[in-house]
């Protein structure tokens, strides 16, 4: 029985060791990552207090506008309703201040979580070994394309699944590295995982704005 089991974790590490495994393995680890950072979101923070006050201030800018098509036309009405709407953004800058200090403990905690499992991971992809295989190629970017890019020393078989024959993969390939895909997994995934679970709306426009 032990040996089985020593045998199947073999097989799964790798498995996620390598393409497509590693790429399907890190969409996962991606979720999980989501779901703990929303979960503990949801628990530390009002969520709803939040939103309701998103869409209060919303409404505020959306008047800014239309007060200003006063001035010109009716003065005095322009400086009456300005005086009324500067005096209630007083109130929501306030209000929107102390959001953003109940925002800190959580948002601190899911860097520190999303640190942690990309330390964790990260150990078994190593830093340029291939995971996904992207459109665009990562490595065209200025500045950040040669830390995007996938590349291999060798000629891992695992190659033959993609190319048909065992080669070795440039730079200048397509493949980005586990860093690249891991975050862009996390972005996307954590901003639909916030839309379900109503972490983030369209009054917001986004939970870290």
């Amino acid at each position: 029985m032990l040996v089985l089991l020593i045998q199947e974790s073999k097989a799964f590490i790798d498995w996620i060791s390598y393409p497509p495994g590693s790429m399907i393995f890190i969409i996962f680890v991606a979720i999980t990552t989501s779901l703990i950072s929303t979960g503990i979101t949801k628990w530390l923070v009002d969520t709803d207090e939040i939103n309701r006050k998103q869409v209060i201030k919303k409404a505020h800018d959306e008047e800014k506008a239309k007060i200003i098509e006063f001035a010109e036309t009716d003065p005095e009405k322009y400086r009456k309703m300005r005086n009324r709407w500067e005096r209630l953004d007083s109130m929501i800058k306030q209000s929107q201040s102390k959001m953003a200090l109940k925002r800190i403990l959580p948002m601190c905690i899911n860097v520190i979580t999303m640190a942690v499992i990309f330390s964790v991971v990260r150990g078994l992809f190593g830093s340029a070994n291939p995971v996904a295989l992207s459109p665009m190629n990562g490595n065209d970017l200025p500045l950040i394309g040669s830390l995007m890019a996938g590349w291999t020393s060798e000629s891992p078989e695992w190659t033959v699944l993609v190319y048909g024959v065992i080669i070795s993969i440039g730079v200048s390939a397509g493949w980005i590295n586990f860093t690249a895909w891991y975050f862009l997994c996390n972005f996307g995934i954590n901003t639909l995982t916030q839309r379900l679970l109503k972490l983030q709306t369209q009054a917001q426009g986004g939970w870290n704005k």
